[in-house]
């Protein structure tokens, strides 16, 4: 483990194996470990980061966008074309990637993308939008801890009232992150829809069966507009899917190679 100052911000890498061939990026309220498992069943060494604001990464300053700031970071480990794997907000972040910078993505595995802004679906999108009411209502009245619950009851695993104290007031103190990635994923700023069909790269999706409505929709969407994306579904799985169900996720992940 280290700290390095990658696309000008200082980020915590981890290193396993050599030479580099996976870079790896975890889910807003996580870190870097959560996806340690998957890295180790795949061929070649793998580098993951925490993302701005998470793990040993410094605190987000707020500055610039989020997302665009962790994609800057994750380019610059980029040594050479890689394969790419990104989980949830991580996996936004992998999307830019390879949308600004193709040549440095030999390989693209989206594994729940919450690009909210690529689902065309109608229901899909009523059904996000009454699911983060409740959130934004929360955050916007100072309640960073039912903003929490709320939120980690649709995205997170196991039981709120389960998680240390310690994990819960954690997520309550980084509930500014979800907003900050909002012009992104929500409103797309950065026009990634209409830049999906530039996309030449292999490309895996991967959600799990009980996942959010949304995601299938988004899912759809990419592939739509992405004639070589695969979409696999995790039988059993939510959101959390590559660490609840790490052999499955690596053996599609293979499958696909």
């Amino acid at each position: 483990m280290s700290i390095e100052t990658r696309g000008g911000r200082e980020v915590k890498v981890l290193r396993l194996g050599a030479p580099p061939a996976n870079l790896l990026l975890h889910c807003t309220l996580a870190r870097s470990e959560a996806l340690l498992p998957l890295a180790h069943t795949l061929p070649g060494g793998s580098v993951l980061m925490d993302l701005l604001g998470h793990g040993k990464s410094p605190d987000w300053d707020g500055q610039g966008d989020y997302q665009s700031a962790n994609a800057a970071a994750a380019l610059d480990l980029c040594e050479g074309p890689m394969h790419v794997i990104g989980h949830s907000f991580g996996a936004t972040v992998a999307l830019r990637m390879a949308l600004d910078h193709p040549e440095a993505v030999a390989r693209l595995t989206l594994i729940e993308p919450v690009y909210f802004a690529l689902a065309t679906d109608a229901a899909a999108q009523a059904d996000h939008v009454a699911r983060f009411t409740p959130i934004y209502a929360a955050y916007n009245a100072g309640d960073l801890e039912e903003a929490a619950r709320l939120f980690h009851g649709d995205w997170g695993g196991g039981a709120w009232d389960a998680m240390p104290d310690h994990t819960r007031a954690g997520f309550a103190r980084r509930m500014p992150l979800i907003m900050a990635g909002t012009p992104s994923i929500q409103n797309d700023i950065h026009n990634a829809a209409g830049r999906l069909s530039q996309l030449r790269m292999p490309i895996t999706l991967i959600r799990g069966e009980f996942s959010a409505p949304i995601i299938p929709a988004i899912h759809a969407g990419i592939c739509a507009a992405v004639p070589q994306a695969r979409d696999h579904v995790v039988p059993g799985a939510g959101h959390m899917v590559p660490m609840s169900h790490v052999a499955q996720v690596a053996q599609i992940i293979a499958s696909e190679a």
